[in-house]
């Protein structure tokens, strides 16, 4: 029996659950911070998933797991980010709606120095789309510009469990393999918001296909052993998805059922508590990794802007604005 509770009752977004940033006053953050300056900030996007499923699915398959995590570990959850880049196949999908790389992680930089600031030094990006090419730029940027100590680890929640999400032929549960809108995804969606989700319009499609099988993976890249280029490492072996797939389903939908996605949910949301658990074991709040191992800049300024900007120190734009 698992204490996780698959599916949930509901989400948090809009309740003062002690859960979402954005629904605490400045009190409750204060004190917050005293115990955990963890912040899950969910990453998801919206696109077309089919006629059966949510247009936030990417965003409500983060939110959904970040809520229960924060429930036991005590760390907050940002509101999430609703839109998100999309690789090239993607472009011109009613429902789908693009940012551009470079402007989602400006954005995403931009985030980040704020909680940093507010004092959430220690963030989760976890993510619920195919942008493994923006989230790691953004990262890097952030950490380029500002130089200050901090702990940034994006997440994807399918890398945590690839044998949760591979087809039978593999010894994972599903009679598909995992691309998009699919048996898989609509099994996790189906796991964690069931009311958003509506099988009697779940459809089957056929992509095309331009390009030999056996070298790009598949969504959540867990064929690496047979197919070591992952998807957004090609442009041409991929069809566009309004012409290919119209349905908004790349596989079959209609084999969705979310008990294939219950021991995976469990398997996602174990190893993020045991992540933030053992952030906060080897850095408890208020601790960060040391100055000296992760900047060269004067230890007088690292050392203000991290006393904050009302604590008698300065603030993080001092070191740079977050253009």
């Amino acid at each position: 029996m698992s204490k996780w509770e698959i599916p949930p009752k509901g989400g948090h977004m809009e309740k003062p659950t002690g859960i979402y940033f954005q629904t605490m006053n400045g009190h409750q953050i204060d004190e917050r911070l005293k115990e955990n300056d963890v912040i899950i900030i969910p990453i998801g996007s919206t696109e077309n998933h089919g006629k059966n499923a949510c247009y936030g699915e990417d965003t409500f398959l983060v939110t959904r797991l970040a809520e229960q995590v924060a429930q036991t570990t005590g760390c907050t959850v940002a509101e999430p980010i609703w839109y998100g880049s999309h690789p090239f196949h993607h472009m011109g999908m009613p429902g789908t709606i693009l940012v551009p790389e470079e402007d989602l992680a400006a954005y995403l930089r931009a985030i980040f120095a704020g909680f940093w600031n507010t004092g959430f030094r220690k963030m989760i990006l976890l993510n619920g789309h195919g942008q493994d090419y923006v989230i790691p730029l953004a990262i890097h940027q952030f950490a380029k510009k500002y130089q200050v100590p901090s702990i940034i680890v994006g997440v994807n929640w399918w890398f945590i469990i690839p044998e949760h999400i591979r087809d039978k032929k593999h010894g994972g549960p599903f009679e598909t393999q995992f691309v998009h809108g699919d048996e898989v995804e609509t099994s996790y969606s189906l796991a964690l918001f069931p009311e958003l989700i509506d099988q009697k319009y779940a459809e089957k499609s056929t992509p095309m296909k331009i390009f030999p099988e056996g070298h790009i993976n598949k969504s959540g890249s867990a064929y690496h052993d047979e197919s070591p280029i992952d998807f957004w490492l090609q442009v041409g072996a991929s069809a566009i998805e309004v012409v290919s797939t119209p349905e908004g389903v790349v596989g079959d939908a209609t084999l969705a059922d979310p008990e294939k996605a219950r021991p995976g949910c469990y398997a996602i949301l174990d190893y993020v508590e045991k992540l933030i658990n053992d952030i906060l074991k080897m850095y408890p709040a208020g601790k960060l990794p040391p100055i000296e191992a992760m900047t060269m800049r004067k230890k007088e300024d690292i050392e203000a802007v991290i006393k904050g900007p009302l604590n008698g120190g300065r603030h993080i734009y001092t070191l740079g604005y977050p253009t």
